[in-house]
């Protein structure tokens, strides 16, 4: 809602605060720099310009094909890696002369099975015929230019498509796997140890007595380079105002919806005299008083007990006719409700099986006639008779009316009239737990009567609950001080001393649009990332709900990260590291047995470890420690290991190693064809990590 809607109140405060906001926001307007209205490209990839028309355009065709359903963020996001995929291919392609040419496209369409088994194009033999198809694009070309343009597009996807299969298979070709590798695969599943332990866990050292300084943070992070390189990212933190009905509100809402239930006496002024106007009770045309007072239309639908407000049926369903009965809230509204009529099985839960065929109002999974359908329909309804519990089964496998075949067919609380008439005439004149067919415009039903109920006819006066203009106007009053306050003075103080919640939120990126607590809000975030914005700045934004005053907490430049951003993450490894190495100077020279008294802990026993699956039983997983045990001999006791969980000494009780095999090739093809599944994905990211690539997009979008 814009602000100046949001407005009722004509107090001299906000006369002063819209003219200051006015005469801020167009000054603002004058020292600002370019948000990206200037730029000509939304991006590079290795001096590749990514053209921002093009991509503009782009991002309109996706968002039609994704619907409301998906945010501008969400499209510009995936069209954005579609671009940079295409680009970082297309330069290696380039590269190693790999292209499909235009004159080539024949033979990418009879590879495609689109293409080669689409009936359209096959000659009598059943082969693929390329004259039709040539004249299949001529006609297009001639008769219909928007379809040509399809083509071509969609041209251009086969060719690209044509050119990656011919790039990863290039790679492929040189992934392969060993014997030696089998081997070691074969034995790294099957070779298994039996050990005695000791584990002293970390906690045994209390935190108290590890010491974590900035320079071990700092020195870690350097070491770990890879985990800590971040994007670019932004730290603020906010105040919600939401516009919710008062206690007031609803107060009145009640009150106002009370006062239509009796008679009432009013001036008429047309006549000079007071005239007496009838209660909902007591009105005649109903529908009339329902349309006049109430957010929801009049309805005639008759309703099961099952389908009226959980919290109200009893009390409904059990209204005499005429008798009202509210206010009662519901789903967000306040209503009243009058009984119109009663229906003994006035709603029907039934269950169908759709036979179509060509011609119908439903597009049938397969092409027949219409006698062919009736027989198909005959056959499945005498598998009905023989079986009733088989029908959900049926009606999924065969029924072509995809809003109930997933459900087993079934359509809940039909009232009169919501089904074609043959259809309704069947459901509501026969008994439950009646089979039969029926036919229709849009094929031959095979029918089932699951259930019936009783149905009431109620007319209700709605009213939703939502703030009145006086809260509006409070609320955008409340927010405006707030924010004026907050930019003078201490953001968290000012919201103390109002006793508002300030919710932190940190790393926000470039191109989030997600705030926890308040939804999409990506003028928010583009904010954050304004080049005039500065750490303790202070802005207001509208919600669909409401209004956030938001300020800028911290800024942080892509690179590693500081050491304030890492300590939660290093510390704690850290510690891990410090604790482990007290642990094992505390039990240097120290038999098991020693080492479990030391520390109140147990000899335990571990069977069957592999390094395939290298967890002990009541340990957790501790690959360093199994991997030791395999490398032992038997009888052969450990020193101290440094573990996942704690500090291990170990005694190698028995060994099996998996008997030589005469080949290896099994799992060296096993090894093989794992390296290859991951041809696609490790050879693109690789590709993409060593680009060079400019991102423009969170200052256009």
């Amino acid at each position: 809602m814009a602000i100046l809607e949001k407005i009722r109140s004509r107090s001299l405060f906000l006369i002063l605060v819209i003219g200051l906001a006015l005469f801020a926001f167009v000054i603002s307007g004058v020292f600002t720099s370019d948000t990206g209205a200037g730029k000509s490209v939304v991006g590079e990839v290795n001096g590749d310009p990514i053209s921002r028309e093009d991509f503009a355009l782009k991002v309109e065709n996706a968002s039609r094909r994704f619907g409301a359903g998906a945010t501008t963020v969400q499209v510009v996001n995936q069209v954005w890696n579609q671009e940079v995929r295409s680009r970082i291919l297309a330069q290696q392609f380039e590269h190693l002369g790999i292209s499909i040419e235009k004159g080539q496209i024949l033979e990418v369409v009879k590879a495609n099975p689109a293409f080669a088994n689409d009936p359209n194009f096959l000659n009598e033999a059943g082969v693929f015929d390329e004259q039709k198809f040539i004249d299949f694009i001529y006609q297009l070309k001639t008769n219909s230019p928007g379809a040509y343009q399809q083509w071509q597009a969609q041209e251009d996807a086969l060719i690209r498509a044509a050119e990656e299969g011919s790039y990863f298979n290039l790679i492929k070709a040189g992934v392969g796997s060993t014997l030696k590798e089998g081997e070691l695969n074969y034995h790294i599943e099957n070779d298994k140890v039996n050990i005695t332990y000791v584990k002293v866990p970390y906690t045994a050292v209390s935190d108290s007595a590890i010491t974590v300084s900035e320079g071990d943070i700092k020195n870690y992070i350097n070491d770990h380079k890879e985990q800590f390189t971040e994007e670019a990212s932004r730290s603020v933190r906010y105040v919600f105002f939401s516009e919710e009905a008062s206690e007031e509100d609803i107060q009145n809402i009640q009150d106002e919806l009370s006062a239509l239930l009796a008679d009432r006496e009013v001036f008429n002024e047309a006549v000079g005299a007071k005239e007496t106007l009838p209660g909902f009770g007591n009105v005649e045309d109903v529908a009339a008083f329902v349309n006049e007072y109430s957010d929801v239309k009049y309805d005639t639908l008759f309703v099961a007990k099952q389908n009226l407000s959980a919290s109200h049926a009893d009390q409904l369903f059990a209204l005499e006719e005429g008798a009202v009965y509210g206010p009662y809230e519901d789903n967000g509204s306040y209503k009243i409700s009058r009984m119109m009529a009663k229906k003994a099985n006035g709603s029907v839960k039934a269950s169908h099986i759709l036979v179509s065929f060509d011609g119908s109002q439903a597009q049938p999974k397969e092409s027949r006639t219409k006698e062919e359908a009736e027989a198909k329909a005959k056959e499945l309804l005498a598998e009905v008779k023989a079986d009733p519990e088989k029908f959900a089964a049926l009606a999924l496998e065969h029924s072509e009316d995809p809003g109930s075949a997933t459900r087993g067919g079934t359509y809940d609380n039909i009232t009169p009239g919501q089904m074609v008439k043959p259809f309704n005439d069947y459901i509501f004149n026969n008994e439950i737990g009646a089979v039969g067919l029926v036919e229709t415009d849009f094929g031959f039903h095979v029918i089932k009567i699951d259930d019936k109920y009783d149905a009431v006819q109620l007319a209700t006066i709605s009213r939703k609950i939502e703030p009145s203009e006086k809260t509006l106007s409070d609320v955008f009053t409340e927010t405006t001080k707030f924010e004026m306050a907050a930019g003078e003075g201490d953001f968290a103080e000012v919201a103390k001393a109002s006793e508002y919640v300030v919710r932190p939120v940190n790393r926000l990126e470039a191109m989030d649009e997600n705030i926890p607590g308040i939804g999409n809000q990506r003028s928010l975030v583009q904010w954050t990332f304004n080049e005039d914005t500065e750490v303790g700045d202070v802005r207001r934004f509208d919600t669909p709900s409401g209004y956030v005053v938001a300020q800028l907490t911290a800024k942080r430049k892509a690179g590693l990260a500081s050491v304030n951003d890492a300590a939660a993450r290093v510390t704690p490894i850290i510690k891990r590291q410090k604790k482990a190495a007290i642990i094992m100077e505390e039990s240097a020279g120290k038999s098991m047995d020693d080492l479990a008294k030391a520390y109140g802990a147990s000899v335990k026993t571990a069977n069957g470890l592999t390094m395939k699956t290298p967890t002990i039983p009541g340990a957790g997983r501790e690959p360093m420690v199994v991997g030791t045990a395999l490398g032992m001999g038997e009888g052969e006791v450990s020193g101290l290991i440094e573990g996942d969980g704690g500090v291990y000494k170990i005694e190698v009780v028995a060994k099996d190693i998996a008997p030589s095999l005469d080949n290896y090739s099994t799992y060296a093809n096993t090894q093989k064809t794992l390296n290859r599944n991951r041809v696609f994905s490790a050879a693109y990211n690789a590709l993409k990590e060593n680009a060079e690539i400019e991102d423009e997009r969170a200052t256009i979008y």
